[in-house]
């Protein structure tokens, strides 16, 4: 993948012209000024609303940021004690995809003061992280949303949707079969860097998956500072007959309510294996005294509602999760492998007119496409680039799309291009970012 270093792109000058007009700077963060640094994460903290954090808190989080490419939003004339009144944070992370990986600029710790709302700073700020990553030639943004309605605007789209899992284990019960590995306790240290390790070699199994970093698996570890349930967490894995490590899970009990037992909540389950994923479930499923399990960010096509004897016993709830943005339509459909035969002529809009045009895309089952630019050619499909974000995992049917009216052309080769797309598995994302 690239060496890309978000860090070395500088602001967008659009965006700095729009804010500098209505009396404000935009300008990346020094985090090697701790001073700084602890500003931006302060105000990155009161935008999202949680308590107001500590030496040791800032401390954790600097080791996070300083990876990063932060930018901030101040009234003019603003020192380096002072607070922006908008914040947000980006990298360049691999992206799995069918049949392999791209580079995503990922965007994350978006937040506008409430002292500045409705003056146009969200907007400058998303246009300027999809001008930026444009201009650096990353093929595709990517991020989660803490509000599902302020994206689409800017051509994102939900591209990889996750469910939420409830289950009753004395209704449930268990269906699924033996696995010949072992399951063990982890202390705290040892499961956050085998978090880390069982993720970093699962997320090539499904598109949609990141690459994660240190102080994501210590806050599931429960070794972040200001983790109210850290005594809390708990840890196993489960060991192949090889003895090795295939899969971890984090999780915690706590009295579920109501006089309904003990909850099991999921931290984080990752496995690389059918067996270390059945072996996990079964732990949770199965644990002593816990009545009721939940668990938050499984794909949709999780197989726990087969493992149980009832199928009644497991709620599962679908959400949107991770969202897409397409910058380069043709390095992002040639990155990926195609399920069967396609030859298409396809139009894409876009109101940023970033990655506008036509193309035809031809591909051979289980290989890349090739894609060339064909701006005579008349489009057998048109469509805007939130719809073509939505599908390109396969976690969106493009059918789908066109049944909504967001998709227009001839219906056969709509099918056509929505079997091209389809992937083995559902796209997945495990992680917060």
């Amino acid at each position: 993948m690239s060496s890309l270093d978000a860090r070395e792109i500088p602001v967008d000058p659009v965006s700095a012209q729009r804010l500098e007009a209505i009396g404000l700077a935009y300008r990346l963060i020094d985090t090697e000024d701790s001073t700084a640094a602890d500003a931006f994460l302060r105000a990155e903290t009161r935008g999202f609303l949680d308590p107001e954090p500590n030496d040791e808190l800032l401390e954790f989080e600097r080791a996070t940021i300083s990876a990063r490419r932060n930018t901030g939003v101040f009234p003019a004339g603003a020192g380096r004690t002072d607070l922006p009144v908008a914040t947000v944070n980006s990298w360049v992370t691999p992206l799995t995809v069918p049949g392999g990986e791209i580079d995503m600029w990922a965007i994350s710790a978006v937040t506008v003061s409430g002292t500045h709302r409705r003056m146009g700073i969200a907007r400058a700020m998303l246009e300027g992280e999809l001008r930026a990553a444009a201009a650096a030639g990353v093929p595709v943004a990517g991020l989660t949303a803490s509000e599902a309605t302020l994206y689409e605007r800017y051509g994102f789209a939900v591209a990889v949707p996750v469910m939420r899992v409830r289950v009753k284990t004395r209704r449930a019960g268990w269906g699924g079969s033996a696995t010949a590995g072992r399951i063990e306790y982890l202390e705290r240290p040892r499961l956050a860097s085998d978090l880390g390790a069982i993720h970093e070699r699962a997320r090539l199994q499904r598109g949609g998956q990141i690459a994660g970093w240190p102080a994501r698996w210590e806050r599931m570890a429960g070794l972040a500072p200001n983790d109210t349930k850290a005594s809390s967490v708990r840890g196993v894995r489960y060991i192949d007959e090889d003895g090795t490590t295939r899969g971890v899970l984090a999780y915690t009990l706590a009295e579920a309510g109501q006089s309904e037992g003990i909850e099991l909540s999921v931290r984080h389950l990752t496995a690389e294996t059918p067996d270390a994923l059945r072996a996990l479930w079964r732990f949770a499923v199965q644990h002593d005294l816990v009545t009721i399990v939940t668990a938050e960010l499984r794909p949709v096509d999780d197989p726990l509602p087969l493992l149980v004897a009832d199928q009644r016993g497991v709620e599962q709830t679908v959400h949107d999760h991770g969202w897409l943005r397409i910058l380069d339509v043709p390095a992002v459909l040639s990155a990926r492998t195609f399920a069967t035969d396609v030859d298409v002529v396809v139009t894409v809009t876009d109101p940023l007119d970033l990655a506008a045009g036509t193309w035809r895309l031809k591909a051979v089952a289980g290989e890349r496409a090739s894609v060339e630019a064909a701006p005579e050619a008349a489009a057998d499909i048109t469509l805007g680039i939130a719809e073509l974000s939505a599908a390109i995992l396969g976690g969106v049917a493009l059918t789908r799309l066109a049944d909504a009216g967001r998709v227009h052309g001839d219906a056969s080769h709509i099918d056509a291009l929505s079997g091209a797309l389809r992937a083995e598995r559902m796209p997945h994302l495990a992680i917060w970012f």
